[in-house]
Parts: structure tokens; C-alpha cells; sequence
């Protein structure tokens, strides 16, 4: 079930894999080379973005929005390839949170943390990413159904919005839910991890304890993408509802999704 093509060692760009390979239930695979996932491209490296030119990429998908574009920087241009900004999230929705993560003291970091807060957080997001994003990710789908791939989706750190922006194009193929699971958990692999900000200003740093408190924000845990699978058959009931009345997919453009995406 694991993907078995070598992975490039990208310099600038982490979190970076094809999805190619993942099976279905119907015994077919994704196509390699046409659907990519991986952290932001603002820091990609001259080499990085002459590998990322060669896979010949039709659309980029930014999921990050403006303050995390302010914060990393604009993703680097890669010629003749259509980049796409859909944030999955709004800048000013928190905002401050976010600001204690970099800069907040110890006692702040428990306050907003501990007790399961920081897990209990991540978890109502992917809830929240599944039903009232249906639109964005409803885009998605009909751009790759039509014209959009080869394709490339990420966000900052490549593992929450494009991990299930991902994972719901998975689901809309028909790949089996313990691929999914597998192919999200491996953003949990060191080299790919997303390297933690914290301010030089805090005294607390990145002490052990802190690293611990900020850890259900950085880890990709089965229990989060568990969480967005069961409001998909909370809300609609399953999948199948979820992708034609959730999402406005017809059978017509779902056929066509999966002939770009699956192989034969």
C-alpha cells in the first residue's frame, strides 16, 4: 500500500510527495505524476523549482491565506504554470492565537494548550474545514476534473488544509480510506515536518514542555482526519452524498475526475 517511487530531496520545499500509487476500492491506482502534495513553495531553492518545472504542472493550489503568505512569503514562479490561491481558512480567524503560539510565555501556552485544548482545537478545524468549505473544495475538484493536472496542492505546512484537501480528492476516486490515512500520517516523518516559529522574544522558547504544548498543532494525527470523515457521514450521510450534494459533483464529472486521475 506504500508509495514505492523514490522522492526527490527538495531543499526549500518540505512535506513534498506524489500520490501516485494510493489503491482503490475497485482495485485500480492513482496515476503517478499528476496529483502532488507538499508544504509552501516560498522558499523552494533554484533546484527546487527547476525539479517542480519538470513535473510539468498545469495548476498550483495555495491554500494558505494572506497572513500565512505574510508570514513565509509568496510561493516562487514556476513558468507557464497557472497558480491558483483558494485559502481554506480566514486570515483574521486566529489571529491572535496564533501570535501566542510564536510568542506566548509558558502559562500563556497552557492557558490556550493544555488539557487537550490544542488537540480538542485541531480537531473542530478539520470539522469546520468539511462543512463550510464545501464550496472551495467543490472548486477543487471540478478544476481537476477539467483541465487542472497535472497538480500540486499545498498550504504552509502541506499536512491540515492541502492533507485534507487531498484526502477528500481520494475519497471522490474511490481510494481506500486506510491509503488515505497512511499517505496523511507520513507528514509526520522529520523531513517533512514544518519547521516551528517561535519568537526570540519569549523566555519560555522551545523548551521541551513548550514543544509538547504546540505538538498537537504540528502532528498529524489519525484522530483529526478520523474527525473530517466522520462529519462527512454525520452531515450527509456518507461519501457518496457528500461529493453530489455537499459538493455539487455529478456522476459525469466524477467519471471524469477519475479518468485523469486513475490509471486504466
Amino acid at each position: 500500500m506504500t508509495q514505492e517511487s523514490a522522492e526527490p530531496q527538495l531543499t526549500g520545499v518540505r512535506n513534498f510527495r506524489d500520490v501516485g500509487g494510493l489503491p482503490t476500492v475497485d482495485g485500480r491506482r492513482v496515476r503517478r505524476g499528476v496529483l502532488f502534495r507538499s508544504g509552501h513553495l516560498a522558499h523552494a531553492t533554484r533546484q527546487d523549482a527547476a525539479f517542480l518545472s519538470g513535473l510539468k504542472l498545469h495548476t498550483v493550489f495555495d491554500f494558505r491565506n494572506s497572513a500565512d503568505q505574510a508570514l513565509d512569503g509568496p510561493d516562487v514562479e514556476l513558468p507557464g504554470v497557472r497558480n491558483v490561491n483558494i485559502p481554506l481558512s480566514d486570515p483574521a480567524d486566529g489571529a491572535e492565537f496564533w501570535q501566542m503560539v510564536r510568542d506566548g510565555e509558558l502559562d500563556q501556552l497552557r492557558a490556550i494548550l493544555g488539557d487537550g485544548l490544542g488537540a480538542r482545537r485541531m480537531t473542530e478545524s478539520y470539522r469546520a474545514m468539511i462543512t463550510t468549505r464545501t464550496a472551495e473544495h467543490s472548486r477543487i475538484l471540478h478544476a481537476l476534473a477539467e483541465d487542472s493536472v497535472p497538480a500540486l496542492m499545498h498550504c504552509a505546512a502541506g499536512k491540515d488544509r492541502a492533507g485534507l484537501s487531498i484526502a477528500i480528492t481520494l475519497l471522490a476516486l474511490g481510494v481506500e480510506r486506510e491509503a488515505i490515512e497512511e499517505d496523511y500520517l507520513q507528514s509526520n516523518q522529520p523531513h517533512r515536518r514544518y519547521k516551528v516559529y517561535r519568537s526570540a522574544k519569549s523566555r519560555a522558547g522551545m523548551s521541551p514542555e513548550v514543544m509538547e504544548l504546540l505538538a498537537p498543532l504540528f502532528d498529524a494525527r489519525a484522530a483529526y482526519l478520523h474527525a473530517a470523515f466522520a462529519t462527512i457521514d454525520e452531515r450527509w450521510g456518507g461519501v457518496d452524498t457528500y461529493l453530489s450534494e455537499g459538493l455539487k459533483l455529478s456522476e459525469g464529472t466524477r467519471i471524469r475526475l477519475q479518468s485523469r486521475l486513475l490509471e486504466p
